[in-house]
């Protein structure tokens, strides 16, 4: 398993009638996959996301997209960036991330996380309990997922879950990669170190030194390579053979969450999303990745383009652009 290069879907609000929805999910998957990317993400939430959107505004359940991808594609990868691990009971989600390897022919990848939303937990009636309470169920979720995901039988019994001689068959492999996704310096990399193969960080650029240097403690207090776990990062593009169009996208963008980047200090900009996209011509584009990304240690890149990725056209441009990068 190796995620170098890719390709999240953060939204649906294509202007297409719902029965035309989905296609168009299928149309970016299929386009990320001849241009070179490795791994189509969609995210797991019930809303969208504040800063992208409104509640009401078009999501789809994670596995049951990610399935549809998996009959609409050949070799691409295919994961959620991330579970929230509040929303499934963990030896469910064992199984449900296995029979999406079955289907797919060996491309599933678990992508978890602790879950932040509250508004969904609400809605949807999960318990959201405090930040500490969501990380030892994170904790306690990977005791059993991990070893059902490795052939293994799982029995736990801890303040959050339990499970009895769980089986999780039938079984492709039994060394499904388990990638974490967050920004936590002490309880997600720490998981991530003890648990996964894979770290997916998600914060501002200008913070990856340090997250970088974290992880590598982390992984040190147990004794473990960090050059065993690959690292990825997870950014927002806008990229066109005309910049003044992708800094244009840029600028409407970021004026819908009341952000003018005309009115903002270098410094002042560094604490916004603003730090975390990635705006230019392709030249523009990769010489940012390779200096504010890759340059810090970084193995692969994550990009979503919220703007215009279900464009036609605009996610082979992001892979011709990006793909010399990680290769």
């Amino acid at each position: 398993m190796s995620i170098r290069l890719g390709y999240q879907m953060p939204n649906f609000s294509y202007g297409t009638p719902v029965r035309e929805l989905f296609p168009t999910v299928v149309a970016q998957a299929r386009e990320a996959e001849a241009a070179g990317f490795d791994t189509v993400f969609v995210m797991d939430h019930f809303y969208q996301l504040p800063g992208l959107g409104e509640p009401e505004d078009p999501m789809l359940e994670a596995y049951t997209a990610l399935a549809g991808i998996a009959a609409s594609t050949e070799r691409i990868q295919l994961s959620a960036l991330v579970t929230g691990n509040t929303y499934r009971n963990p030896a469910l989600l064992a199984k449900t991330v296995t029979t999406l390897d079955l289907v797919s022919a060996g491309r599933a990848i678990l992508g978890i996380g602790a879950g932040w939303f509250e508004l969904e937990h609400k809605s949807y009636g999960f318990e959201f309990g405090t930040f500490t309470e969501r990380f030892e169920r994170l904790g306690e979720a990977l005791q059993i997922i991990e070893p059902m995901l490795r052939g293994k039988r799982s029995t736990f019994d801890g303040k959050w879950y339990h499970t009895d001689d769980a089986i999780n068959e039938p079984q492709l492999r039994d060394d499904l990669p388990i990638m974490l996704g967050g920004a936590g310096e002490k309880k997600t990399f720490a998981l991530a170190a003890r648990h996964a193969d894979h770290l997916n960080i998600i914060c501002n650029a200008s913070e990856l030194p340090r997250k970088m240097a974290a992880l590598h403690q982390r992984c040190a207090e147990i004794g473990r390579d960090p050059a065993t776990m690959e690292v990825s990062y997870l950014c927002f593009l806008m990229v066109d053979e005309d910049g003044d169009q992708a800094r244009e996208q840029q600028r409407d963008f970021l004026r819908s969450i009341d952000i003018d980047l005309s009115t903002l200090s270098e410094e002042e900009r560094e604490q916004t999303v603003a730090d975390r996209q990635f705006v230019g011509t392709p030249d523009e584009v990769a010489e940012q990745l390779q200096t504010r990304v890759l340059d810090h240690g970084v193995q692969g890149i994550i990009v979503n383009m919220v703007t215009n990725g279900h464009e036609p056209g605009a996610v082979e441009l992001a892979g011709r652009t990006l793909a010399p990068l990680v290769r």
